[in-house]
């Protein structure tokens, strides 16, 4: 159908309403007289009550020609519809009133038009709440159209079974809904019924031939979307879901919108709040500086960050085609051209020096750190040289120039470490707090777990090795690991790096940890594999079971984010760091135990 098929189509649907009103505006000015005059019929069947019909109808087309509902489409039942309409008969009903009261010969009782204006109202407005809801039970029939299970009954739900009434190419046909809340049990939503709970799922699927399950809950945690995957994956459903809010336009969920789970809806969704006026106060207009910046934290950071309107955003690291794609992802360009683009070494401290001098940042976020535990395992002195020397230069370079807030960006393994990477975050940490104690400026960390989708991540080594054919290897059976998807990570670590207090490190609440296994299973699944067999290979050295967030001598403390924690750490002196030298792997390996374990263990 083109456009002006449609226009035309439009057209006659709206004057097929104006004769419907029309209609109903005759019969209910009759029906106020008869009700007006004891229920006989013979006064009011007379040329002045038809008259006065005659008048209603004309004047109700003019206010509908008017203020609306027929200058334009609408959608049936929809509030704007009711509101126009309800307008018109008002109008229409106040008009007659007057008509009725200063017409000099009497044609009707003055109390006729609004008896009639009231029933009109009725009329209309149920004319099309019957439409609407003989549309609903005669549309989505359609013997190809996919039967889903609907879950979460509230505005999502709502508005996802709209669209799938009314867009008869979704493909799509909604045959229950399944809701946690006991207040929506036995409700029917756009003709469609709420059969249960997230417990029913395999009993409704039976009952129902649904074929998928629909998640319609932009907001649900990671924990949620597993579950309900697990459960319908054990009765051969399939299952969709709604994206975040923020990745649907206009923020109204459609059946367009709809698409398959993917591993960070698995693992990493987590609703994040932020206190962005805070954020904003700390980042707009200042001259920003991020280390790392061609990494996967480091550049996301960036990108959020270049939201908050920076004075200057100036993006440091060693890795030239990381730069570029950072810029590339900020601008569009990558000419690599301009002072904010910044190729040198965190291990050179003379570099840090000049970069620091000439940029004179207001805000560091200290991101650049080497993080595969297994090789910092097997050459602890490159752990050394760039998390702890690495940090100390930053450190000093942005203390030098006075910087207003220095935030590093830490990880879990930091707390209680057991390997290379935690012993050398947690000297960073330490490092930072001296720096806290003895400079001004606003100095913090932060410590949060895995993140989804960066460098390394176990996500892609598992699909690198389905891809292969396996078989997946993993450590040990019961390892679990925390995730977090990286733009949710960054937010926190924004606001972390805002709230936090002079030497503390800000925590981030990373949920429940996963089972590796599982994680591995879930990616078998959705892959649509079943040859892929999965390996024990053992913990490797410095490897955990299980991560901790805390250390058993750290005092967690709320803050104002019900998803940031804050502990303190004890300080280790910069200038007996900086006077260090550890010529081999040994000797790095054996300070760092010692300054990151030793230490904390005495209660230093």
């Amino acid at each position: 159908m083109d456009i002006q098929q449609l226009k035309n189509s439009s057209t006659v649907r709206r004057w097929a309403w104006a004769v419907i009103d029309s209609t109903i505006w005759v019969c209910a000015i009759y029906a106020a007289m008869w009700l007006r005059l004891d229920l006989e019929a013979e006064p009011v069947l007379v040329t002045s009550t038809f008259i006065f019909a005659i008048g209603a109808v004309v004047l109700h087309l003019v206010a509908g020609w008017t203020f609306g509902p027929y200058r334009k489409g609408h959608q049936r039942g929809s509030f704007e519809e009711t509101a126009f309409v309800a307008q018109a008969v008002v109008i229409t009903s106040a008009v007659l009133f007057g008509w009725a009261v200063l017409a000099s010969s009497h044609l009707v009782p003055r109390s006729v038009p609004l008896i009639a204006g009231a029933l009109t109202m009725a009329g209309v407005l149920a004319a099309r709440f019957l439409f609407r809801s003989w549309r609903l039970l005669n549309s989505g029939r359609r013997a190809t159209d996919k039967k889903v299970i609907v879950f979460g009954a509230g505005e999502a739900g709502r508005g996802l079974l709209r669209s799938m009434a009314r867009d008869l190419g979704s493909g799509f046909q909604a045959v229950a809904l399944l809701d946690d809340d006991p207040r929506k049990q036995r409700l029917r939503i756009e003709g469609v019924p709420v059969l249960g709970t997230r417990h029913g799922i395999a009993q409704v699927a039976t009952d129902t031939g649904a074929t998928a399950l629909v998640v319609a809950l932009p907001q649900a945690e990671s924990s949620l979307i597993r579950e309900l995957s697990d459960r319908a994956a054990a009765v051969g459903l399939d299952v969709l879901i709604l994206p975040p809010l923020r990745e649907i336009i206009g923020g109204r969920p459609t059946s367009r919108d709809l698409r398959d789970v993917n591993v960070e809806d698995l693992l990493g969704r987590r609703p994040v709040k932020l206190d962005t006026t805070a954020i904003a106060e700390q980042i707009a207009g200042r001259s920003v500086l991020v280390t790392g910046a061609g990494g996967s934290i480091g550049s996301e950071l960036c990108r959020q960050i270049a939201r908050f309107r920076p004075g200057k955003l100036y993006m440091l690291d060693r890795d030239e085609s990381g730069l570029l794609a950072t810029q590339m992802s900020i601008t569009g360009e990558g000419l690599l051209q301009g002072d904010e683009v910044v190729l040198a070494d965190i291990r050179d401290p003379e570099a840090m020096h000049d970069v620091f001098a000439a940029t004179r940042p207001d805000v560091v976020f200290h991101a650049a750190a080497l993080k595969h535990l297994p090789l910092l395992e097997s050459f602890p002195l490159e752990g050394w040289k760039t998390n702890v020397l690495g940090t100390l230069n930053v450190l000093t370079a942005a203390a030098e120039v006075g910087v207003g807030a220095f935030v590093n960006v830490s990880t879990d393994k930091a707390a209680d470490p057991t390997c290379v990477l935690g012993y050398s975050k947690r000297v960073a940490e330490r490092l930072t707090a001296d720096f806290a104690e003895n400079y001004p400026g606003r100095y913090v960390s932060v410590r949060f777990g895995n993140v989804l989708g960066s460098r390394g991540s176990v996500v892609h080594t598992f699909l690198a090795q389905i891809q292969r054919g396996g078989p997946i290897t993993i450590t040990h059976p019961d390892v679990r690991r925390y995730f977090m998807l990286i733009p949710e990570a960054c937010q926190l670590v924004l606001e972390a790096g805002t709230i936090g207090a002079d030497g503390e490190v800000m925590v981030l609440e990373m949920g429940e940890q996963v089972r590796i296994v599982d994680v591995a299973n879930t990616l078998i699944r959705m892959s649509g594999r079943r040859d892929i067999d999965i390996t024990f290979t053992g913990l490797r050295p410095g490897e955990k079971v299980c991560e901790d967030l805390f250390s058993t001598k750290e005092d967690r403390r709320p803050t104002a984010n019900e998803l940031i924690n804050s502990v303190d750490v004890p300080r280790i002196d910069a200038d007996e760091v900086r006077t260090l030298r550890l010529p081999n792997h040994a000797d790095a390996l054996a300070w760092m135990h010692g300054a990151g374990v030793a230490a904390d263990q005495a209660g230093v």
